[in-house]
């Protein structure tokens, strides 16, 4: 298939497209590289891919020096008329949008942000499936979800209409929008709540990077909650196996889906 990897730049989206072109597949990979954290470590992953900083320029496709199935594009998803002559010209068979704007504590800060590309990036992605006709989307959704839900183990049947923070807000958004087009236009769309990735590549922002180089640099490690908390962790390689089984696997469209499922509680 050739695919649509958004967020290529970024920590799950830059494993994701490597293990699609392992299995095969054409990817074209998009990512706005924006300075959320240091923007070096996004072009080290985009250089590790075959894609050299010096060519990246935005609205420009850059062939992969490593990879003749994979080219990458500087675009932002809310540059709503970029995306689809993108789309338009390419054709794709399916698109896996990872791209979003993270991070809980950073949307009490700038909460624009995630409304820009969370919700009118996804939005935009939506449409351009809808006229391009792709059927097959699969988008990163968040354990955030969950929010003040206390029944553990978490399950995919248990409500979360209360989320406390305006990330998950924006996810939980993502999750309703996408099943309207599934139901509307029969868009095969998959949301995938991500349990705290982590591994070589990783966001410094996540606690594993920011607990070590405290440690390495002896300087007190913040906890919160007084560190009464327990939290899970999901290596990348198994995050990544998951994502690619669910492009290649597409679920029913929502509308033949829920007819054999139990209503969340």
């Amino acid at each position: 298939m050739k695919i649509l990897v958004t967020g290529t730049a970024g920590f799950i989206g830059f494993y994701t497209a490597l293990k699609l072109l392992k299995q095969g597949h054409t990817v074209v990979g998009l990512d706005s590289v924006n300075d959320y954290y240091d923007v070096n470590l996004k072009y080290g992953r985009l250089q590790e891919s075959g894609i050299k900083q010096s060519s990246i320029e935005y609205g420009a496709d850059v062939q992969s020096e490593l990879h003749s199935g994979y080219s990458f594009i500087q675009l932002k998803l809310e540059d709503k008329p970029a995306l689809d002559a993108l789309f338009e010209q390419e054709q794709f068979d399916a698109v896996c949008n990872l791209a979003a704007q993270a991070g809980v504590r950073y949307s009490l800060e700038n909460p624009n942000a995630y409304i820009d590309s969370n919700i009118v990036g996804f939005m935009n992605v939506l449409e351009a499936c809808r006229h391009n006709g792709v059927k097959n989307l699969s988008y990163a959704s968040s354990s955030s979800v969950y929010g003040l839900n206390e029944q553990m183990p978490f399950s995919t049947l248990h409500s979360v209409n209360h989320p406390v923070s305006l990330y998950a807000a924006t996810k939980k958004s993502n999750e309703l929008i996408a099943h309207t087009y599934a139901h509307l236009y029969g868009i095969q769309c998959t949301g995938l709540r991500f349990f705290t990735v982590y591994g070589p590549w990783g966001r410094p922002d996540m606690a594993p990077f920011i607990f070590t180089k405290a440690a390495l640099n002896g300087d007190t490690i913040k906890v919160f909650n007084n560190g009464k908390m327990k939290r899970d962790f999901t290596y990348i390689d198994d995050i990544v196996e998951g994502v690619v089984r669910v492009i290649e696997n597409p679920c029913k469209a929502n509308s033949e889906w829920n007819a054999t499922q139990p209503e969340p509680s």
